[in-house]
């Protein structure tokens, strides 16, 4: 039986930046393709996942926070 691949830091940081460019939908075409072959879909998938629901948390918050002090 093998046993699953772990994956480094620099892997998430790199899958990090990726998703942050992504999400501000700016990305040079050879750093896509490099990202490409380095990434996997379930890292990108995770890291999407919780940046996405950072983002909701963080408006909620700022909407909180307008309405309070209204």
């Amino acid at each position: 039986m093998s046993q699953p691949k772990l994956i480094n830091n620099q892997s998430w940081w790199a899958t990090i930046s990726a998703v942050l460019w992504a999400f501000l939908g700016v990305r040079r075409k050879s750093d896509f393709e490099d990202d490409i072959g380095k990434l996997t879909p379930l890292q990108i998938a995770i890291v999407g996942a919780i940046g996405g629901v950072l983002f909701v948390v963080l408006l909620m918050l700022v909407v909180q926070w307008v309405v309070a002090s209204a």
